[in-house]
């Protein structure tokens, strides 16, 4: 079980350690890179040939401004690709949103939220959980435990108002 997460900058490193833990508690081993589309394309091609070959089973990009990243990683593999825009510019990552989203047809990035790596670390793991039971019976048990917390706050909420 292996995810790779790629960044385009060091300064996104603390946006994407958050999805890495969560990986890793769930047992998968986790590849990270700094790999720019723009400064660094041949590292970054050479980095996705690997993870074509060695196992890697989603790959999960982050990348703010144009966000070039998830793009150019989606059209050299046919694994799942997640991106992750990220803030940091004048536009507060709603440029790298519409980059992410607005990808050609046959080359899909699947997106999620602003400075959304904890859910992308989850969307991951839900890809895999296809055909790893036992990622799929840790995720039931963590969205059971949230289901619990949320009826006791429920209840604490009633039993203050009645």
């Amino acid at each position: 079980m292996k995810v790779a997460i790629i960044m385009g900058s060091t300064s996104d490193l603390s946006k994407v350690e958050p999805a890495a833990g969560i990986l890793k508690e769930y047992g998968v081993e986790v590849k990270v890179r700094c790999l720019s589309a723009h400064r660094a394309h041949e590292g970054l091609s050479a980095f996705i040939n690997e993870c074509n070959e060695d196992g890697t089973e989603v790959i999960i990009t982050a990348a703010g401004m144009a966000a070039a990243l998830p793009g150019v990683v989606a059209s050299q593999t046919v694994l799942p690709v997640i991106g992750v825009p990220l803030s940091g510019s004048v536009l507060d990552g709603m440029d790298a949103l519409m980059s992410i989203v607005q990808m050609p047809s046959g080359i899909p990035v699947a997106t999620v939220a602003i400075n959304g790596a904890k859910n992308a670390a989850y969307l991951a793991l839900q890809i895999m959980a296809v055909s790893h039971n036992e990622i799929r019976t840790k995720l039931l048990a963590e969205r059971k435990e949230m289901e619990e917390n949320a009826m006791k706050t429920n209840e604490e909420v009633m039993a203050k108002f009645q």
